[in-house]
């Protein structure tokens, strides 16, 4: 047993005793990642990892054990087509030493459905939950290994946002500037995540589909990137103008770094996910354009891009050291132009530490 996985399966387990889980049941996910490192081929065959207090062992396609026993030691209760995945997944659960009459389960809420209907049928009486409170709350605090890749990660972002900038000029598409930003991941070898180049008034849609719009002087531009290396992703956006910017649009990139400073500044331990988001909609609405802000303020990153904690402003989450997500408010005027500036932070003691390290001012092209 890797040390990772030797630690992780311990402090889920401590998890499992503070919340009175008695099995947690996960689908080939990046739950499964963060937990076990592996990441089996997902199809309609049943793959799951059962843990109990005392137990971890997978469901496992046959044809499919000989490549995933090179990422893991822990046991494969294997099937075959030919005889199907029952037999296997009863065996599963007696080894597992659970209740079957009186269990707590929390379920992977991304595994398949009939994955996780096939569990239940197993154990009609057991008690139901997700996993928010147990491995979604474990992988919202980030130990050092991730903080370090997330910030590696972040770095590299910034070099690829700066070629995207590099490669504005009138006349190119906004398909041609994302191809550049990919193509400086892939020379990086990163993997392309998503890459959102907005021109003109496409930038006031939220999540704009990168087109064929051509740049003109004095267009004004937003550019959402994320790449992945080392097996985590990052986030972040910045804007850009094309020639002399108008009033209008200074002002505003102006009240959204003033949005994105407060929320900042609310982020710390101990304050609510809302306390920040309503930091960064306060300045927005003060300013006149509250109506304007058409998103929450946050997500939280991971080994996925949108994980918890959710920065909404009904959330009731507390923040802890080790917590990363995104600070992101927006303001979106139809027709005109959006700004939205995004970094992504990790909660320390003192405070909220920021990954990038490009400033939020916008570029003049």
């Amino acid at each position: 047993m890797t040390p990772t996985l030797f630690a992780r399966l311990s402090n889920l387990r401590a998890r499992m005793a503070e919340t009175g889980t008695d099995l947690v049941a996960i689908g080939p996910s990046s739950h499964m990642v963060w937990l076990a490192g592996v990441s089996p081929h997902g199809d309609e065959r049943p793959v799951m990892l059962l843990v109990s207090k005392g137990f971890a062992g997978f469901l496992m396609p046959a044809l499919n054990v000989d490549s995933v026993r090179q990422h893991t030691d822990l046991p494969f209760f294997a099937w075959s087509d030919a005889e199907g995945p029952d037999a296997a997944l009863t065996r599963l659960i007696d080894a597992t030493g659970i209740d079957r009459n009186d269990a707590s389960v929390v379920l992977d809420e991304t595994m398949r459905a009939d994955f996780a209907l096939m569990l239940l049928d197993a154990l009609p009486d057991a008690r139901r939950n997700f996993t928010q409170n147990t491995v979604g709350y474990l992988r919202s605090r980030k130990d050092e290994d991730e903080y370090r890749a997330l910030k590696a990660s972040a770095l590299l972002n910034d070099r690829a946002m700066q070629a995207g900038f590099a490669a504005l000029k009138p006349g190119i598409t906004e398909r041609e500037v994302a191809e550049t930003i990919r193509d400086f991941y892939k020379a990086n070898d990163a993997v392309p995540e998503f890459t959102s180049v907005c021109f003109g008034g496409n930038g006031a849609f939220p999540h704009h589909h990168t087109g064929e719009t051509r740049l003109k002087e004095n267009d004004p531009v937003l550019i959402d990137i994320g790449g992945r290396i080392g097996g985590y992703p990052s986030d972040m956006t910045r804007v850009a103008h094309i020639g002399t910017p108008s009033a209008e649009f200074d002002k505003v990139r102006s009240i959204v770094d003033d949005a994105v400073r407060a929320a900042i500044a609310a982020a710390k331990p101990g304050a609510r996910a809302k306390d920040v988001d309503k930091a960064a909609r306060d300045v927005i609405t003060a300013a006149g354009y509250g109506e304007n802000f058409l998103h929450r303020t946050g997500h939280g990153l991971g080994i996925d891009i949108h994980e918890a904690p959710y920065i909404t402003a009904t959330s009731e989450t507390v923040l802890e050291e080790g917590m990363v997500f995104s600070i992101e408010p927006g303001v979106y005027l139809a027709g005109s132009f959006g700004i939205r500036l995004e970094e992504i932070v990790i909660i320390r003691a003192d405070g909220a530490e920021i990954f990038s390290e490009l400033p939020r001012d916008a570029a003049r092209i």
